[in-house]
C-alpha cells in the first residue's frame, strides 16, 4: 500500500461518496448553493443532472449534512422498482418498516409522518438518486407526493438526481406536470485541466499529504485529458498511478508512470472488433473529425495523412484515437 510511502493518513482516491473529499469547483459550488437555497425557500421540486462520475452523490450527501439538525431526510437509490416498491423503500428509509402491500395505505402512513414532522417544526427532504432509472409511472408517483402541502408551505422538498437520460424522460409530454413543478435545475460539467489539478491536490491534502506537488504538471495534463475531467475516472487513474509509483519508488508521479497506467486502463485494447483505420480515405478522416480538433498543436491532419504520427506523444495519440473511434462508430456511412 502506498499510504506510508507518500505520507498519507488515508486513501485519497477512494470510491465512496465521502463529503470530506468533495471538491467544490465553481459549478459544484453553484449547484450546492442553488439546492440549499431552493430547500430553504421551500421550492418543492429540485433537480441535479450530470454525467456519471461527476460527484452528484457526494454533493448531495454534503447538502443533507447541512440540514442534519433541522430536517428529516431520506436518500433513495433503489430506483428500478414499481410505485408500490418505491413507497416501501421510502418508508423503510424513514425507519418505518411496513409490511403493508396496499399502496393507498402506505400513502396514508407517509402523510402521517409528514404532518408529524411539520408539527415538530422540521423540514422533510427526499433525495432520489439515479432517478433516470425510474419508470414514468413511478415518477408520476413522486410527483403526487408533492401534493402534501398546507395553504402556506410545501411539506416536502424533493430532489431528483440523475444522468442526462433523466432530462430525456422529463422532456416527455407524459411528464409535463412533473417538469413544470421543478423550479430549479442544476448541472455539473466536467472539470477543466486547471480544475482537475485542484481536485487532485484537494483530495491529497484532505488525506494528509504535505510537501512538494505529488504529480508533475505533465502528468496532471495527461490525467485530465485521458479522464475528460470526470472525477471518478480521475480517482481511478490517480489510485493506479500512486500504486505504480510506490512500486517504482518514485516520490513524484511523472508522465511516464501516468502513460503506463493509461495504457493499462485503455479498454480499447480489449475490443474484439476494430475497424481498419489504415484503409479509410484521408478525406473521410478529415470529415469525421470536423468540429473536434486534435488535442495538441503538434497534431495535425497533415501529420496523420503524411505518416508523421511520431509528432504525437503517447497520451495525445491515445486521446485522439479514442475520440476518433467514437466518431467513426457513429458515422452513418461506415459499413
Amino acid at each position: 500500500m502506498f499510504l506510508e510511502f507518500y505520507g498519507l493518513r488515508e486513501q485519497p482516491f477512494g470510491v465512496t461518496p465521502d463529503p470530506r473529499f468533495l471538491y467544490l469547483s465553481p459549478a459544484h459550488r453553484e449547484a450546492l448553493a442553488s439546492l440549499y437555497y431552493g430547500i430553504e425557500a421551500g421550492r418543492g421540486f429540485l433537480a441535479l443532472i450530470a454525467k456519471p462520475g461527476m460527484g452528484k452523490t457526494t454533493l448531495l450527501f454534503q447538502l443533507l449534512e447541512k440540514f442534519r439538525g433541522n430536517a428529516r431526510t431520506a436518500f433513495l437509490f433503489q430506483t428500478q422498482c414499481s410505485s408500490r416498491e418505491f413507497m416501501r423503500f421510502l418508508l423503510a428509509e424513514l425507519g418505518f418498516e411496513s409490511h403493508e402491500q396496499d399502496f393507498v395505505r402506505m400513502h396514508e402512513e407517509f402523510n402521517k409522518l409528514l404532518l408529524q414532522e411539520a408539527r415538530d417544526g422540521k423540514r422533510f427532504i427526499i433525495v432520489v438518486d439515479e432517478a433516470q432509472n425510474l419508470d414514468p409511472s413511478v415518477l408520476e408517483t413522486v410527483r403526487l407526493l408533492s401534493d402534501f402541502e398546507t395553504p402556506r408551505a410545501k411539506l416536502l422538498q424533493i430532489i431528483l438526481s440523475g444522468q442526462p437520460e433523466l432530462a430525456d424522460k422529463l422532456s416527455s409530454p407524459k411528464l409535463s406536470q412533473l417538469r413544470q413543478r421543478i423550479s430549479l435545475l442544476n448541472g455539473l460539467p466536467p472539470l477543466s485541466v486547471e480544475e482537475s489539478s485542484k481536485y487532485i491536490q484537494h483530495r491529497l491534502r484532505t488525506a494528509g499529504y504535505s510537501g512538494v506537488p505529488l504529480f508533475a504538471p505533465a502528468a496532471i495534463q495527461a490525467i485530465a485529458q485521458f479522464t475528460e475531467g470526470i472525477p471518478r475516472s480521475i480517482n481511478n487513474l490517480c489510485f493506479s498511478a500512486l500504486s505504480l509509483g510506490c512500486a517504482l519508488r518514485q516520490r513524484v508521479i511523472g508522465l511516464s508512470v501516468v502513460d503506463e497506467v493509461i495504457s493499462d486502463l485503455d479498454i480499447t485494447k480489449h475490443i474484439t472488433e476494430v475497424h481498419p483505420v489504415s484503409r479509410l480515405d484521408p478525406a473521410f478522416l478529415r470529415t469525421a473529425t470536423l468540429g473536434n480538433p486534435p488535442v495538441s498543436g503538434a497534431t495535425s491532419y497533415a501529420a496523420i495523412e503524411g505518416g508523421a504520427g511520431d509528432t504525437l506523444t503517447p497520451v495525445e495519440a491515445q486521446v485522439y484515437l479514442r475520440k476518433l473511434a467514437v466518431q467513426l462508430k457513429n458515422w452513418k456511412g461506415l459499413d
